[in-house]
């Protein structure tokens, strides 16, 4: 199970599609937080939805009591035989309790310790890249020593292709021309400037992509900026998680930070250009993709979730980031590797 956030659900979904090889016949349920959903891959049996974040909100409301007692009800009806917590969070060690499974397996060092409590096996990671550490918990399952990159798909809505169609009526957007910009991020420690993405954008403008500006709750402001600052080279546009995998899987770039719609965008085998700060591309980067992280050497790795802005960071370059994206696009006819 992956609960939260929309990064972690795609790091999840390379171990799920191992799983689903090894296990044709077998009958796979997810639990993820009920906002995420969109993001689940083909193949998923089961889907248990929670509200973890309203509930902390709301610990002591009846409406969370009830709540929390029907999912754990559902979860449990379900008989599971096996619970995979890829998360290494109190909260998901607790929900793989609340199976029952006879077996329950789990990082031996997660990123909440008091998790591995709820354990029943207890797996090392060895390897750097969570999507990796996610492959060798698969593997554990398996038996096998170690499990190749593989990927299940996200399906389009039909809301979503509806939505598309409607941007290429507008002129808004034509698919497979257009780069996608985020210059949105969890922290601000991990957001490069609005005005770098807009001299972006008029660049990519000379080589004939226009540009999308993709952003989330509170921050319509950014994307705002990045349009009046590109002249003309860049749109805003405001959708919903589903209509968001509708134009990232038809982009042909996508420019950003460690945000969860890079991840997706690397699902969809878009070419990336990721901009890293204080966290570590190593274990966070796009995965699965053509693609380049451009992180300065005096960027040291932090998730304190700082306002202030990261030195290394600010000291990538526009014609850097306008660099790396001529050098991707120019490439594109090389097919990327595990593209979902």
């Amino acid at each position: 199970m992956r609960i939260s956030a929309m990064g972690d659900v795609i790091h999840a979904i390379p171990a799920f599609a191992s799983l689903r090889a090894a296990y044709p016949e077998a009958r796979i349920g997810w639990v993820i937080e009920e906002r995420w959903r969109p993001l689940l891959p083909a193949g998923v049996d089961m889907v248990h939805t929670v509200r973890t974040k309203a509930w902390r909100k709301q610990p002591f409301a009846g409406s969370t009591w009830r709540e929390i007692r029907d999912a754990r009800r559902q979860i449990k009806l379900a008989a599971y035989d096996l619970a995979v917590d890829v998360q290494g969070a109190i909260r998901s060690g607790v929900i793989a309790w609340w199976s029952d499974a006879p077996r329950r397996v789990g990082f031996a060092k997660p990123r909440e310790s008091q998790a591995k409590m709820f354990y029943t096996d207890k797996i090392s990671a060895t390897r750097r890249h969570i999507i990796e550490q996610n492959l060798e918990l698969a593997a554990a399952i398996t038996g096998e020593p170690y499990l190749m990159y593989r990927s299940a798909e996200i399906p389009v809505s039909a809301s979503a292709e509806t939505f598309l169609n409607k941007l290429e009526r507008q002129g808004t957007l034509k698919r497979g021309t257009y780069a996608v910009l985020n210059p949105g991020a969890g922290w601000g420690a991990k957001r490069w400037p609005t005005e770098r993405y807009a001299s972006v954008a008029r660049a990519l403008r000379e080589h004939g992509i226009a540009s999308i500006v993709n952003y989330g709750p509170g921050e319509e402001a950014m994307a705002l900026a990045v349009e009046q600052q590109s002249d003309g080279a860049a749109r805003k546009i405001s959708c919903s998680l589903e209509e968001l995998v509708g134009v990232t899987r038809h982009a042909r770039l996508f420019v950003g930070g460690d945000t969860g719609p890079m991840h997706l965008a690397a699902h969809f085998g878009v070419p990336v250009v990721a901009l890293f700060g204080p966290t570590d591309p190593a274990r966070n980067g796009p995965y699965g993709t053509r693609s380049t992280v451009l992180r300065k050497a005096n960027s040291k790795t932090s998730y304190s979730h700082t306002a202030e802005a990261d030195k290394g960071l600010m000291g990538i370059s526009i014609e850097e980031v306008v660099d790396a994206a001529q050098k991707l696009l120019e490439s594109e006819k090389i097919p990327a590797g595990g593209a979902g």
